[in-house]
Parts: structure tokens; sequence; C-alpha cells
């Protein structure tokens, strides 16, 4: 039983992750060129703050995936497969719900997006042909959420992969196809995720009831489903980890605007950096996902020594990863600056602050572990809590040090957040030693 937790299973189960992690932001990339090739950069303007905006909301609803995952992993633990049809069918009632909301109160979330960007006439017509048709799109993309966070709960991580990876390469194939073959531009784009998000989400919820129908017996069970006590603890985790999402965002949102006040390309310059910041995120994140599901297993399970072994061999795994990133950032910073920018200006602003891209990787590597094990114990209040303190230190120091030592000001609070939302969470660790005691 200790294998689970053992650095071989740990990295078993990032693998397919970390593959399916690197074609989340190919979907952007291919989006971005077929934007950036057509005759007009109204286009291309309308589909990035589009995307933005999007990737906004459906990002507030990411408890959907996180706190899927510990209530399914310990449940997996203690057998009880019951818990997890019934938890399926709630967070099945929670999208449709969500995704109608969304629907009904299109317009009122297209005008408040508006009236935040300044679009000239041609690019707001566009944004608006997008934004109608990606809206259909929520039904889709949480259902993957619900999924995603499912496998991983039950520490089939492949299956996860999979979905995400048909996910992300049908949206390419049909975005390619509407926009070259059937010139629909930035509606091409829209529907292409809105049927490929549709189609996966038809597919792989088939196959989650076939998967789960193996454990115990499917059957919509009204009063289960409905059981206020435990909706209530379902809103309980999803709000936590809701505002622990939304005060994530903010902190990167809060970093471009001070960025904003210092000049515009200094926000060029670290929007390039941020991206490289994010690829070591997207590989980290890989061992994060596998630990959730081993941590709420151990939970479930009440098996301390899964729960000890699994939390010291992922740090080992993903600071000696993060370590390792770090040296390929300082061996090939200017390298890797040089491919996203040709323009001198951005370049040199880029390089001279890169050494923060060889500083935070190792940095982050701590806090992403610690999400993982505590939304696989679920102890969401921990993470909030932790998100709260962390994010409110960093205001501070972002705008005294923004003031004093202008954008070198900023990457250190970036760098002071990281290495806080890992401290902070290190003091809550006991709490999770106590559940199965």
């Amino acid at each position: 039983m200790s294998d689970r937790a053992s650095i071989g299973n740990i990295v078993k189960l990032s693998i397919p992750i970390f593959f399916a992690n690197l074609v989340i932001p190919l979907v952007a990339i291919v989006d971005t060129g077929l934007m950036g090739n057509l005759d007009n950069a109204s286009y291309l303007t309308a589909t990035s703050i589009a995307t933005s905006v999007f990737s906004l909301i459906f990002w507030s609803f990411g408890f959907l995936r996180m706190g899927t995952v510990g209530l399914v992993a310990q449940a997996h633990g203690s057998n009880q497969y019951e818990e997890i049809v019934n938890l399926v069918f709630q967070n099945i009632v929670f999208v449709i719900i969500i995704s109608l909301l969304l629907v009904i109160f299109q317009k009122y979330i297209f005008s408040i997006a508006l009236s935040i960007f300044d679009l000239s006439n041609q690019t707001s017509i566009h944004f608006k042909e997008y934004f109608e048709i990606r809206i259909y799109s929520s039904f889709g993309e949480l259902i993957i959420f619900i999924i995603t966070g499912l496998f991983i709960g039950l520490q089939r991580t492949t299956i996860s992969s999979v979905v995400v990876g048909f996910f992300s390469i049908t949206n390419i194939v049909l975005s390619l196809l509407f926009v070259i073959y059937f010139d629909l531009d930035v509606r091409g784009v829209a529907l292409g995720t809105v049927i490929s998000s549709s189609l996966t989400a038809i597919i792989f919820l088939s196959y989650t009831f076939f998967e789960l129908q193996k454990f115990t017996s499917i059957k919509i069970n009204v009063a289960k489903i409905f059981n206020l006590k435990k909706i209530k603890k379902l809103f309980s985790i999803n709000l936590d980890i809701f505002i622990r999402s939304a005060l994530l965002t903010f902190s990167f949102i809060f970093f471009t605007y001070l960025g904003n006040t210092i000049s515009e390309d200094i926000v060029a310059a670290n929007t390039i950096l941020l991206n490289l910041i994010m690829l070591s995120a997207f590989i980290l994140d890989a061992y994060a996902f596998s630990t959730e599901g081993i941590v709420g297993y151990s939970i479930g399970s009440k098996n301390k020594k899964i729960l000890m072994n699994v939390i010291k061999n992922s740090f080992i795994l993903s600071a000696t990863t993060g370590l390792l990133i770090s040296i390929i950032y300082l061996l090939g910073k200017n390298h890797f600056i040089s491919i996203m920018t040709d323009l001198p200006e951005i370049k040199n602003l880029s390089m001279s602050h890169s050494y923060w891209i060889v500083i935070i990787p190792f940095i982050s590597s701590f806090c992403f572990q610690f999400d993982g094990i505590f939304i696989g114990a679920s102890q969401t209040k921990e993470l909030r809590n932790a998100m709260i303190i962390s994010v409110g230190i960093y205001i501070v120091c972002a705008l005294f040090l923004a003031e004093t030592l202008g954008n070198s000001g900023l990457w250190i609070s970036l760098s002071i957040f990281f290495g806080l939302r890992a401290l902070t969470l290190f003091f809550y660790l006991n709490k999770i030693y106590k559940k199965i005691e």
C-alpha cells in the first residue's frame, strides 16, 4: 500500500498530467496564430480580450475540479463509491444552474466586460461575435472540470489527461477548419471551443458513469443528491476555493496593473517573463495534481504512513524539478526571451529582470505542492486563509516596493508572495495529520 506514495508512483501519475498541461497553452497559441494572420488586428485584439474574460469566468469555477478531487479521493479511500456518484450528480446540477445563469445574464456580463476595456468599434463588433457564441461552451467546459477532478481523485490521471487532450486537440482541429476553410474568423474560434467542449463532455460523462458502474450501481437518489448537510459541506468547500482562486487571479492582475503605472513597455517585458513562470507552473502542477488523489486516499483509508510518505516524496520531486527548471532558465533565459520578442526595448527590459525567472520556479515549487496536499485533504479553509494572508502582505509590499524600487520591487513582491503561500500552509500542515489520528 505504501507504494502509492513512492516517488515512482507519483512520477507515474504525474507524467500524463504533464503532457496534458502542455497541450493546454497550445490552443491559445493556435488561436492567436489564426487571428494574427487575418487582415485586421482587431480580430486578434477581440479574441485575446474575450479569451481573458472567459478564462476569468471559468477559472472562478475551478473549485469544480479542486473540490471534487479531495472528496472523491477520500471516498475512494474508504470505499464509499455511492458517495462519489451522488457528488457527481450534485456537481452536474450545480453546472446546469451556473450555465443557465451565464446564458440568461450574458447581456449584462458582456456590458460589464465592454465597459472595462476601451475598444474600437470594429474590435467591439468582433468581441461581441466571439462572446455570443463562446458563452454556450460553459456547460461543456465546467463538466470537464468535474470529470478531470473525479479521475484525479481516483488516481487515474491518464484518463483525466486524455479528457483534457481530447478537448484541446479537437478544439485546435475545429478552429483550423472553421477559420481556414469556412472563413468564420472569430466566430470559428469560438464555435470550435463550443463544439469541442460539448463533445468532450458528452463522451466522457458517459464514460464516467460506465466506469463508476464497476464500483456501485448508478441510481439517481434525489434525497441524497439534495441532502442539505452534504450540499452545505460542498458549498463551504467550493466557496473557500472560489475565494482562494479569485484572490490568486487578482494578485496577477494587480501585478500587471502596477507594472502599467510604470510603463507599457514594462508590462510587455513582464508578460514575457510571466509566460516562462507559467510554463514552469504547468510542469510543477503535475506533481501537485497527482499528490491530491494520494493524500485524499490516505485520509479516507486512515493510513498515516501513506500520507507522510507522499508529502515527503512529493516535496523531493517538486523541489528537485523546480531547481532543475531554475538552472535551465539560468543557462537559457536570453535565448527564451529572444524567441518571444525581437523588439530591442522589450528584449532589453526582459533580460534586465530575467534573474527573477531563475529564482521563482524553485520558490514556487513548495507552494504548488502544498496546494495539492491541502486540496487532497479538503482543507479548503486553510487554503483560503493562507491566500488571504499572502495576498494582503503582497499588496502592501508591492505598493511600497514598486514606489521605491520600480519594476524590481514588483518582482521582489511576487517572489515574497510565492514564499508566503508556502510558509502559511506549512503552519497549517499539522491539521492534516490530525485528520487520521
